[in-house]
């Protein structure tokens, strides 16, 4: 990660201080998003390199908006991509979400991924983004690299019966449950059978006292987050940006084209959907 400066605390160091932080789930290429959360005040945003697009020169055009706003960036790598994690935190990602960590050995591997040694196996370099660009000392390159936030995704059944194991892996920061991914390796049970396991995966990382972080589409969702020890909060935009446009679309009466709209001069109000 880059060092911002004296005053800039990383999300590692300020989750041990016990900190709640909200950040927002970035799918679509935008700097002007990341620099609108800057602004308004987010402490992070998750840059999504599994489910999003895995350029590198739009990631790094990203970071820049995102340090001229002071604002963290975490990205989601995708499975077993150390080449992957390796140019993120080179470019100066504060943290790498890992997913599909199914065991002890995953959750090591994704340790290692992210750190120099003795911690880890990332290839060393200084004159990267990260080591503004080989101005400063190895010592201080080393030292701000360990403050990168490690967050392991638990995903499928097998995952969440080895939560103890992958919660307890030195070098993991926080757990991360992905409850889509998780139904699906179950066949789409009942939701309660879901339920269930990220519960048995969220007690696993408070026993090691790790971070627990969690996606969610509104504010409501993220308040009730929280009051069950949440404390890395994710906004989905998409969700968000999708439930506001539908909202406003629905918003209004409909018009002589049928269309639904704030402009409409007949018909009735449509519901919000």
């Amino acid at each position: 990660m880059i060092a911002w400066s004296t005053a800039h605390r990383s999300l590692k160091r300020r989750l041990a201080d016990g900190e709640h932080l909200r950040g927002a789930l970035l799918r679509l290429p935008s700097e002007t998003l990341v620099e609108m959360a800057g602004v308004a005040g987010l402490d992070f945003v998750v840059i999504d390199c599994e489910h999003g697009p895995a350029d590198t020169a739009l990631l790094q055009q990203h970071l820049t908006a995102a340090a001229a706003h002071g604002i963290d960036v975490l990205v989601r790598v995708g499975s077993n991509e150390p080449a992957l994690a390796l140019r993120c935190l080179d470019l100066g990602a504060a943290g790498l979400i890992h997913p599909h960590v199914d065991s002890r050995e995953d959750a090591a591997r994704a340790v290692a991924a992210s750190h120099y040694p003795p911690w880890g196996n990332r290839g060393f370099a200084t004159y990267s983004r990260a080591g503004r660009f080989g101005t400063v000392t190895a010592a201080d390159h080393v030292a701000a690299s360990r403050e990168t936030l490690v967050v392991t995704m638990i995903e499928t059944r097998r995952a969440c019966d080895d939560a103890d194991a992958i919660a307890g892996t030195e070098g993991v920061d926080a757990v991360l449950v992905g409850p889509a991914d998780l139904a699906a390796d179950c066949g789409f049970p009942e939701p309660a059978v879901v339920d269930g396991l990220i519960a048995r995966a969220h007690d696993a990382a408070r026993a090691h006292r790790r971070a627990i972080m969690t996606i969610v589409p509104s504010l409501d969702a993220a308040l009730a987050a929280e009051r069950q020890g949440c404390r890395l909060i994710v906004y989905n935009m998409a969700h968000v940006l999708m439930d506001t446009l539908r909202v406003l679309a629905a918003t209004g009466t409909t018009g002589p084209s049928g269309r639904t709209g704030a402009s409409g001069t007949t018909g009735t109000t449509a519901d919000p959907v």
